[in-house]
């Protein structure tokens, strides 16, 4: 009873230690100034925080709870939170675009991305929808995401391991080809695919081969010839229900008394999801009731040219080399420093508990 409890006592490493309970050195902080100017910050003991509206010592707001309101001797405010986990993702460094919150949150819900589901993730680019995926699976799922390029991929586990405090154990990130880890897998085994890649039409044989009858194939795709070829191969395969592909745009409001009115700034389009899901073998799709264009089924018509599809024609903005090298250094680097400190901080703890329940015996 009590090694169970003692394990249940080690889910922070999944986060829950950084997200509650009194700021702590090592935790990381979202600092606000009165102008709505936002900086993150982790928590040093003798460090301090400074920006040209002023400033305050770590040590001020150590060992307080969370959600406090700083007044430096000049007499400007700071409000420090810990942040969301939209904060982190917008924030984070970055070597590939990351699937914003709203289109996250929204393939979380329409994916139907349960507690204990073994869901499969290409490409996991900087890390962002996987820190969704890995919430919704829980430690008792499985989460696989899979990356062409290594760079990228260590971004990705640096980003996921900083916000989780460790390696989340259901998570199992791997280095090479979606066709390859999908049709290595048992045929029908996994729950859902979720795809954020270039081409995903070129794997729908694979995702066939592993997608589990009744599973929910989910595609995020940057532009309209990217959506109308794949949802046109996904109904020549005659496998899954009719494709269903939409965008999700958000738009805040300015509420100040009797000034309310939307912001004149939005987040708009960001990418387009299309779902599907599975049908059992040998099921046929519901007869369509309106006849496709000729030239738009399949690989017939306008998706002929196969050397066509490449991330400067279909306009895709991608990070230079350069920018990912010193986003890899930098983000890796700081992983292994704090998780390593967190895991030095939780064996100095663990000790004295155990030396305090020694004197108490």
């Amino acid at each position: 009873m009590n090694s169970e409890a003692t394990q249940q006592n080690h889910v922070p490493a999944l986060g829950q230690e950084t997200r509650r309970g009194v700021l702590r050195e090592g935790d990381r902080v979202q600092v606000r100034d009165p102008k709505g100017r936002m900086h993150q910050v982790i928590l040093v003991s003798g460090g301090r925080f400074q920006s040209t509206r002023g400033g305050f010592n770590h040590d001020d707001i150590i060992g307080c709870p969370d959600g406090q309101v700083v007044t430096t001797d000049e007499g400007r405010e700071f409000q420090i939170l810990r942040p969301l986990q939209v904060d982190y993702v917008m924030a984070m460094p970055r070597g590939a675009a990351v699937v914003y919150p709203k289109d996250a949150g929204t393939i979380i819900h329409m994916g139907d991305i349960f507690p204990g589901a073994r869901v499969v993730e290409a490409g996991a680019g900087s890390g962002a929808l996987s820190m969704a995926l890995l919430n919704a699976v829980g430690t008792g799922g499985h989460l696989i995401s899979v990356e062409r390029r290594p760079d990228f991929a260590q971004i990705a586990q640096a980003n996921v391991d900083l916000w989780f405090g460790g390696h989340h154990p259901a998570w199992d990130l791997r280095v090479g080809d979606l066709e390859d880890v999908l049709l290595s897998m048992d045929e029908g085994s996994v729950d859902r695919i979720v795809l954020d890649m270039l081409a995903p039409w070129e794997n729908l044989d694979a995702v066939i081969h592993a997608l589990a009858p009744g599973g929910v194939f989910l595609c995020y795709v940057a532009t309209v010839t990217q959506m109308s070829r794949l949802v046109e191969d996904l109904r020549k395969t005659k496998k899954f229900t009719e494709p269903t592909a939409w965008e999700d745009m958000r738009r805040q409001w300015h509420v100040d008394g009797l000034a309310v009115r939307p912001e004149h700034r939005m987040v708009a389009h960001t990418g387009f999801l299309m779902i599907a899901r599975r049908l059992a073998p040998g099921v046929q799709p519901l007869t369509r009731t309106t006849r496709p264009a000729k030239a738009a089924q399949g690989l017939g018509g306008q998706w002929d040219a196969e050397d066509s599809w490449s991330i400067d024609t279909v306009g895709v903005r991608q990070s230079t080399e350069r920018k990912i090298r010193k986003v890899r250094r930098d983000v890796v680097a700081q992983a292994d420093t704090w998780v390593a400190d967190r895991a030095q901080n939780r064996d100095i703890n663990d000790a004295e508990n155990t030396h305090q329940g020694d004197e108490n015996s």
